[in-house]
């Protein structure tokens, strides 16, 4: 399986416990993990040696200096928006499908179902959160233009069609978005995504493959009480920790932060004992 991440340097402990729950939830697996980055991070090597330990190899794809020098950039649209949506730019000729994710991400079940989906002509699978309210949706959609798509989709768990993606997205019709609309945008790259290639995306259900950890009060109401924590601990995939407050914060809350502590310090104890 191949994996995709867009990081800095501030998320290199993060991304190891989203690892090491994708390792403990999908075994007998084999993966390529790949991270988008304008230049080699400082801890590659520690970083090899704990995808090693994994059973996944690490394939750094670096960006470089030059690639993004025409593209609209300010402090509100950081260079890092564009890679996850040109990542098939830089991937190898022989990955022709990519899981990309969050590095806020836990996975708590085998990913296979995931994974193995058939997107066909389908440029991404994604998951929505609209459900949890319904007005996000609508003012999206007045916010965007964009009244052909049906939901708003979140880009924090994205398989990628990476065959389709060479052959319609580019540089140039993302710069050009952004020129046009660059005061509507609130999440550039999800709002890229949603206005561009919304009717292109094959819907999943966020309840299982990107589920909102500050929402769970409000899964077990839309579904009359049946995704409660039973449900979820036996058949979500992902627990997407959105927003500014994180489980590995030191008074991190959330009915997850516990369950996330602990894949963080086995995370660690892997790690120390590669050392």
């Amino acid at each position: 399986m191949n994996l995709l991440f867009s990081i800095d340097d501030n998320y290199f402990e993060q991304l190891k416990t989203t690892l090491f729950s994708l390792r403990n939830n999908t075994p007998n697996t084999f993966f390529r993990v790949f991270v988008l980055q304008k230049k080699k991070f400082d801890w590659e090597n520690e970083f090899k040696k704990f995808c090693s330990a994994l059973n996944m190899c690490y394939k750094p794809l670096i960006i470089g200096a030059n690639d993004f020098k025409y593209a609209p950039v300010t402090k509100r649209y950081p260079e890092t928006i564009y890679y996850r949506l040109l990542a098939q730019d830089y991937l190898p000729k022989d990955v022709e499908k990519i899981l990309y994710l969050d590095a806020d991400i836990l996975c708590i079940n085998d990913i296979s179902s995931l994974y193995d989906l058939k997107l066909n002509s389908y440029l991404y699978a994604a998951a929505s959160h609209s459900q949890l309210t319904n007005l996000t949706t609508v003012v999206n959609k007045v916010r965007l233009q964009n009244y052909d798509t049906e939901q708003y989709y979140n880009s924090g768990v994205l398989l990628i069609n990476v065959v389709q993606a060479r052959h319609i997205i580019n540089h140039k019709i993302i710069y050009d978005f952004i020129r046009e609309k660059r005061a509507t945008l609130l999440l550039p790259d999800q709002d890229i995504l949603n206005s561009l290639f919304g009717d292109q995306i094959l819907s999943l259900p966020d309840q299982v493959y990107n589920f909102d950890a500050r929402k769970n009060l409000t899964y077990e109401m839309i579904s009359n009480g049946t995704w409660d924590l039973d449900w979820v601990i036996n058949n979500t995939i992902f627990l997407h920790f959105c927003g500014k407050e994180k489980p590995w914060e030191k008074n991190g809350k959330g009915k997850f932060a516990a369950l996330y502590k602990h894949y963080a310090h086995l995370s660690k104890l892997t790690a120390a004992k590669i050392d």
